[in-house]
């Protein structure tokens, strides 16, 4: 998943970033509106955490252009105010959702982690193929009931890959949605991270690379799915 952190209060910001981080995600931050709405409209994120009061460009009218653009990006409103009025003013100008603070930060992962799941096509939340099952809201993923001992860059390839169901995912598609700004797009990290997932899913391979083009993933011969 690929957040967008937009937040002034820089202390508030980096927890942010870094406990979004620490649950899988690739995330991004701006300390200010001019800065953030610029990412906002360039990059295809699942949400951005917008704080309301920005110095720059108002987060209302971040959230409003994003509306406006049509992109599937879900916007959870950040406030100092938890009045009800600012909240359905937030909601108005089409926040998905809306939270004031102070908050409990495992009430914030849970609702960027619903609106994720809002934000693209719809995937049930446990995924397979063959003998594979990655839970993706316990974020454990096992191989014929063994656990599967994954990094957190494994985890977001492998279930990117399995999101697909069966398209070819590039190494650009995978460097977008797995890492942040902050990777070089001319890394081998994407390959060396695939390698590595591929020794721990073992054999019969279920990863497919489509020369090229990117990745897929294969159900094993003679598997239904």
């Amino acid at each position: 998943m690929r957040v967008l952190v937009v937040e002034d209060e820089r202390h508030l910001a980096d927890a942010i970033v870094r406990g979004l981080r620490r649950q899988g995600m690739a995330v991004d931050v701006s300390y200010d509106g001019t800065q953030g709405h610029e990412m906002a409209m360039v990059t295809r994120y699942d949400v951005v955490v917008l704080d309301r009061d920005l110095p720059g460009m108002h987060g209302d009218d971040i959230c409003a252009d994003l509306v406006a653009s049509g992109a599937l990006t879900r916007v959870l409103m950040l406030t100092a105010s938890g009045s009800v009025a600012d909240r359905v003013e937030g909601l108005q100008i089409g926040a998905d959702d809306y939270l004031p603070k102070p908050f409990a930060f495992d009430e914030l992962v849970a609702r960027v982690q619903a609106l994720g799941r809002r934000a693209t096509p719809a995937a049930p939340p446990v995924l397979t193929i063959g003998d594979l099952v990655l839970d993706q809201a316990k974020r454990v993923a096992t191989r014929g009931g063994q656990p599967l001992d994954l990094t957190r860059k494994e985890f977001g390839l492998l279930e990117e890959l399995l999101k697909a169901r069966g398209a070819v995912v590039s190494s650009e598609e995978l460097l977008e949605r797995v890492w942040d700004a902050n990777a070089d797009p001319f890394t081998t990290t994407v390959r060396v991270t695939m390698m590595t997932l591929r020794k721990k899913l073992g054999d019969p391979a279920l990863i497919e690379t489509v020369v090229g083009a990117g990745y897929r993933t294969r159900p094993p011969q003679g598997s239904p799915q």
